[in-house]
């Protein structure tokens, strides 16, 4: 699909980067000069970066460096297939951008959404653990992320795909804008519906280089989730830096009240954010003030 104005003007003013021969898309702005912040944003499935421009020039205000990239596979970036995705690989990819720009030994404040949040959790395990490479996490902020497998209920499209078997190349490949706009508006809630735009920008980054054939791939985060349940959420649960939690509690994905209650429960030192009743998965997108404002809330705290 041809990109609107605003999303090949987003495209036009990143960078790529290479990783193990792979370009990575990304997005670095200088904002407050004489700050030392640096925030990097974590995008969510199926997305991009992208779903952060509603907030950027915000925290262009607050931050000297604000960074965010398409993870492999999503958005500008290379989606080779057949290819194992992985969130370690993803952890190892935001690492390497750090790296990349010459920032690895700054401290990081993360802010993420959905898939994000749980390559987050691979990036604290691995500063808990003092991993050579890791980034140094100055304070975290989730949102709306299905970072406990029992409290997610992923759409029908998704737990088609990941696992559909035989039947997930042939869905793939059937997946057109009406099929995708179908099964992600649920996700918006009933008040918050995305605008035909809004839809059509998310598709075109998942169209770009053929992104629709690698979605079933992606999705086997949902299996690793489970699988590795134990490691990811014993690094949040022990977690000793400022955390946060923003949440649009409309979200049939982590649904309310579900969600929060075990997310109190296992995170008692995290503080939350619980925005307005009718906001639902996607908070940065549909109410960019008040999630903006709490996240600044947060950061001001400590």
């Amino acid at each position: 699909p041809q990109l609107s104005p605003a999303l090949h003007s987003w495209k036009t003013s990143g960078k790529f980067f290479t990783y193990k021969g792979l370009r990575i898309f990304y997005q670095d702005s200088v904002g407050v000069v004489g700050s030392p912040e640096i925030v990097v944003l974590l995008h969510g499935f199926p997305t991009s970066c992208y779903d952060w421009y509603k907030i950027w020039e915000g925290l262009t205000l607050r931050f000297h460096r604000v960074i965010a990239l398409d993870f492999l596979g999503f958005g500008f970036s290379d989606k080779p297939r057949p290819h194992h995705y992985s969130i370690f690989e993803q952890a190892s990819i935001v690492e390497a951008l750090l790296r990349h720009l010459g920032l690895q030994n700054r401290r990081i404040n993360l802010l993420s959404h959905d898939y994000g949040d749980i390559v987050a959790q691979e990036l604290l395990y691995r500063y808990k653990q003092n991993r050579s490479g890791r980034l140094t996490i100055k304070s975290l902020c989730l949102s709306n992320g299905g970072i406990f497998p029992e409290t997610h209920r992923p759409l029908l499209l998704q737990k088609l795909l990941k696992d559909g078997g035989v039947l997930s190349p042939i869905l793939t490949r059937l997946m057109n804008f009406f099929v995708f706009s179908r099964g992600l508006t649920p996700v918006f809630g009933p008040y918050t519906r995305p605008s035909e735009r809004e839809l059509w920008d998310m598709w075109a980054g998942i169209r770009n280089n053929d992104g629709n054939l690698v979605i079933d791939s992606l999705l086997q985060y949902i299996n690793q989730r489970k699988k590795i349940r134990r490691r990811w959420v014993a690094a949040l649960a022990s977690v000793t830096i400022p955390i946060h939690f923003i949440y649009g509690p409309l979200d049939p994905i982590n649904p309310y009240p579900e969600f929060l209650e075990l997310y109190r429960k296992t995170l008692p030192r995290s503080t939350v954010s619980i925005l307005d009743d009718h906001i639902s998965h996607y908070p940065q997108l549909k109410d960019p003030m008040g999630f903006l404002n709490a996240y600044m809330g947060f950061i001001n705290s400590f």
